[in-house]
């Protein structure tokens, strides 16, 4: 039993380490949003964390569209990198939970 524990211990500590290297490797991965005229693109990284803004000159003409521009398209970026980000940490979560008897039989 005792080292059933510490096996699972074990366990969620490679588990956290394998979280926390996801969420470095997460910082180099990019996510390019354009807007559908192409005339503003944005890049974050899946982490959410942005990189860069390319605004068209025509935009810079009528701050109120741009303001539009910016929010409808980095709110796009944004639910992208969320998706990738989820994805990613889950599937190293999931892979790293130990096997805890009758754990399952709670779930259902």
């Amino acid at each position: 039993m005792f080292g059933d524990i510490m096996g699972m211990m074990g366990k969620l500590k490679e588990t956290q380490k394998k979280v926390k290297a996801t969420k470095e490797r997460l910082n180099t991965v990019l996510i390019d949003e354009t807007s559908s005229d192409g005339k503003l693109k944005v890049t974050l990284t899946a982490n959410r964390e942005i990189k860069s803004i390319e605004i068209n000159d025509s935009l810079m003409e009528d701050k109120e569209q741009l303001e539009d521009y910016l929010v409808l398209t980095l709110n796009k970026a944004i639910e992208k990198a969320t998706n990738v980000n989820e994805a990613e940490l889950a599937a190293v979560a999931k892979d790293g939970m130990p096997n805890i008897p009758g754990m399952d039989s709670l779930f259902k």
